[in-house]
């Protein structure tokens, strides 16, 4: 596919795009040489815009991942390799979840090093058969990636541990940060050689890549890209101490849609986004959304499920059966728990060997007669944590055999090697009750591949002496930390710290009864079966077209360097607001309009002195000095203030308290734009807010003569938020019989006289105008909140209207590139000034143009 880049998107609003077919199947290897990209440096750092559909209508998924879903060893005579699919891949599995007809292309890594001098040749192969395009990386990049920042910063951290000291978690490392972002950058430079923008969905999976996203979306601004993480996320108290954490954040949310397997940990992503990066969230219609630049970036919560079909499968082979039978006859007469994990820290192996130790210290009456099977995995990681989880798993398993075991007995069976998956599926099918006690686990499918096991079939249930008719059973005894906990609401769930309560659950498991065990085997299976990982492929892929289902209708601009780069939704008509263009209107137009909000407009908001400057005064005397002008500041701040600040401007007119006070001139009375009968609603409204702000720290009441709001900017975000709400719908509660509206804005609450509003100036001046036999050819409308959209709503609906001349120049302008309902905009006040000047400037020279002229013509 080919792309074009441009320095400014906005310049492609009447462009049109090139209609290219897709590259044939060759394709170019992106060379990887060893060394360090910075995450600033960025050869392609301009925006890059989609090109148009490709000639070639054909849906597309690619599919990325840090390693492919494949086997490779090398061929017998040692020529070449010898590849096959990975049946155990989550990512070639969820492809069930995908029609027929939709092609499918990977992204990742090979688990074998393999030669540059082999790598076209390899990468041709795999993209012939495989439809895999592989990311072959440095072999010191790649150790510095996966067993550097993957393994020893994030993983560790991700599951909730502090790198407190150089022993206990990796400390920070700058230069492993670096081979973090440069792999990440290869990745996407391996889906460019294949990607079509306009067609194709790109899925990023896992903790890995997550900064893949910025360099997607840098590339295509358009671009259909979801991300799910597999591993849990941390609350925002661990999170927030990694030193890329706003890098991270910003990444992710350069996606379309981001998956988690829990609510806790979308809630904790949530959480961080609004502590760390100013952003709320909300709910709508079942969705959750974040807004961001103008995107809303959407919110999947969906743990993955099984594949049922390998299951089952394995399920029929005569290998698993004759397992089965080698099993029943060795455990025949003991009720066997099973535990199958990696051997790493997280997996909590041996706080259930303790919990067995303890059970048979408690209950006598099952020494003898339970085994513990614990099959522990190699562990995926290196290093010294790893070193001492074996060490410990080892020497309790010896203490637990020789206090309670004899010649015939041993209650702890210790199974550290490598076992064929019909063997595990094996173990599974005997086994009363599985145990899974990680003290943090992203998801854990090990209960879900047990209870199909334990479903079995007609050929197993033989071996087993069970009647074709009976029902099934199974116990599962759960952490409550792992992913798989709330979906399996018939497990007994426990805290895998607390030994006595693991031992009291096992002893639970198997004194409950034979019809209640059969009940939550049912329940369970209902579930696992149901929601495979093909449902949950198909799921995410339909929510993420649902997400960008208006990409090509939307107006991208990209901005910001290195991982700060994110894109800006805005309208198609949306554009910088010209000096030159304004003003060559001003100078052309005879009757003028301007409304000027101040606050964060002729004032910026981070200002502590917010007294308006000589230059801004100068400004505003030379606009109302200007007979053809109607010069009003319309702000949400009390008259009294205003008026103190603006007395040096003759003729300007003011609107306080957002439109409820307005004041044509200093020397007009103060009139109200909307009749209050009395106030008497504050006496319920204050008790209600003082409440809310002295359990509320950080919070405070700002009352004004018609308004009551109450701020919690410098509160915690989440609590604040949350306060937020419950003040909302206690005063609308409380307040429901009186005439106020209740609104929530920024960090506040706010409750008014119903119908006051910025719009309502707009349109009483513009009413008041053209009953004064002026109707504006001209209006200039500046603001830049929530507030201003109000105003700039009311002078562009005016235009089809009355009140404004056929051939009006409209300008509506908001401070900042983001979403608004005006059409255009100026970067911040130092623009807004600059452009005001240039209005003041031309009136200044028409008087000085018009004081000779009528000189002239009163002269003897």
């Amino acid at each position: 596919m080919v792309s074009r880049s441009y320095s400014n998107l906005l310049d492609l609003a009447s462009g049109e795009s090139l209609n290219l077919g897709r590259v044939g199947r060759r394709l170019p290897r992106v060379m990887t040489v060893a060394g360090i990209i910075s995450e600033l440096d960025d050869d392609n750092c301009n925006s890059v815009v989609s090109d148009a559909p490709s000639s070639v209508i054909q849906e597309r998924t690619i599919i990325v991942g840090h390693q492919l879903p494949l086997r490779i060893e090398r061929k017998s005579d040692n020529k070449g390799w010898a590849f096959s699919w990975d049946e155990d891949s989550l990512l070639l599995q969820l492809k069930d979840g995908l029609a027929e007809d939709v092609e499918v292309v990977y992204i990742g890594c090979l688990k074998v090093e393999v030669d540059p001098s082999e790598q076209d040749d390899v990468a041709q192969v795999l993209l012939e058969n495989f439809k895999c395009v592989p990311a072959f990386l440095p072999p010191e990049l790649s150790s510095k990636f996966y067993h550097g920042f993957c393994k020893q910063q994030l993983w560790p951290l991700f599951h909730y541990m502090l790198p407190l000291s150089p022993d206990h978690g990796g400390r920070f490392d700058r230069s492993l940060w670096q081979a973090y972002v440069s792999v990440n950058k290869i990745f996407a430079d391996k889906v460019m050689e294949v990607i079509s923008p306009d067609d194709d969905h790109v899925w990023v999976h896992d903790y890995h890549l997550m900064v893949l996203p910025t360099f997607l979306r840098k590339r295509f601004n358009r671009v259909k890209l979801g991300f799910f993480l597999h591993s849990p996320f941390p609350s925002s108290e661990i999170y927030r101490t990694l030193p890329v954490r706003d890098e991270i954040l910003r990444a992710l949310l350069n996606s379309d849609l981001i998956g988690f397997h829990t609510f806790d940990y979308a809630r904790h992503f949530l959480s961080c986004c609004s502590r760390m990066l100013g952003l709320s969230y909300e709910s709508k219609r079942g969705y959750i959304g974040l807004e961001y630049y103008g995107r809303t970036v959407s919110i999947k919560i969906l743990p993955v499920g099984i594949h049922m079909g390998q299951l089952q499968s394995v399920l029929n082979l005569s290998d698993t059966e004759t397992k089965v039978i080698e099993l029943r006859d060795r455990f025949k007469g003991k009720t066997v728990f099973l535990g199958v994990d990696d051997m790493d820290i997280f997996k909590g192996i041996s706080l259930k060997l303790l919990s067995m130790e303890q059970l048979l210290i408690q209950h006598q009456e099952w020494r003898g007669k339970v085994v513990m099977v614990q099959i522990a995995n190699p562990a995926r990681g290196r290093g010294k944590d790893v070193q001492e989880v074996q060490e410990e798993t080892y020497a309790t398993a010896k203490r637990i055999n020789e206090m309670f075991g004899n010649s015939n007995y041993k209650p702890v069976i210790l199974i550290d090697k490598p076992l064929q998956f019909y063997e595990r599926i094996a173990y599974y099918t005997v086994a009363e009750c599985c145990m899974v006690t990680a003290v943090r686990d992203g998801m854990n499918l090990i209960p879900y591949e047990y209870i199909i096991c334990r479903q079995g079939n007609s050929k197993l249930d033989k071996i087993l002496g069970l009647s074709p008719s009976s029902a099934k059973k199974s116990m599962l005894v759960v952490s409550e930390f792992i992913g798989c906990s709330p979906s399996l609401s018939g497990a007994i769930r426990v805290n895998p710290w607390n030994i006595d309560s693991v031992a009291e659950a096992m002893d639970t498991a198997i004194v409950i009864p034979e019809s209640e065990k059969q009940l939550r085997h049912e329940k369970h299976y209902r579930y696992v079966s149901t929601h495979d990982v093909g449902y949950w492929a198909r799921s995410f892929l339909q929510d993420l077209d649902r997400a960008c289902r208006d990409h090509n209708r939307r107006r991208c601009w990209g901005i910001g360097f290195g991982l700060s780069f994110r894109v800006i939704v805005l309208d198609t008509n949306f554009r910088k607001l010209s000096t030159e263009h304004i003003v060559s209107a001003y100078k052309r137009t005879k009757s003028r309009a301007i409304l000027m909000d101040y606050d964060g407009t002729m004032m910026p908001q981070a200002s502590i002195n917010k007294t308006p400057s000589p230059e801004v005064l100068s400004i505003l005397n030379s606009l109302c000095s200007d007979p053809k002008n109607f010069v009003f500041i319309v702000s949400g701040r009390g008259r009294q203030k205003l008026n103190e600040w603006f007395s040096p401007c003759d003729k300007l007119g003011i609107a306080a308290e957002h439109g409820y006070f307005l004041r044509w001139s200093p020397h007009a009375e103060w009139e109200t734009c909307v009749t209050v009968a009395d106030f008497d609603w504050k006496r319920t409204a204050e008790p209600v807010m003082k409440l809310y702000a002295e359990t509320t720290d950080g919070s405070a009441i700002e009352s004004k003569e018609s308004a009551l709001v109450w701020h919690y900017q410098d509160a915690d975000p989440d609590f604040g938020s949350c306060q937020a709400k419950e003040l909302l719908d206690h005063l609308e509660s409380v307040l429901a019989n009186e005439p106020v509206s209740v609104k929530s804005g920024q960090h506040i609450v706010e409750v008014k006289p119903q119908g006051v509003s910025k719009g309502l100036v707009a349109e009483r001046l513009l009413s008041t105008m053209m009953q004064r036999g002026t109707i504006p050819d001209f209006v200039l409308c500046i603001g830049d909140d929530r507030s201003d959209e109000e105003m700039f709503e009311c002078i562009t609906s005016a235009l089809s209207g009355p009140s404004l001349s056929s051939i009006a120049e409209v300008f509506a302008c908001t401070v900042g590139q983001k979403p608004s309902k005006a059409k255009y905009y100026l970067d911040d006040t130092a623009e807004i000034i600059r452009m005001l000047q240039g209005l003041a400037s031309a009136s200044d020279q028409a008087a000085r143009n018009s004081f000779p002229h009528f000189s002239l013509e009163s002269a003897p």
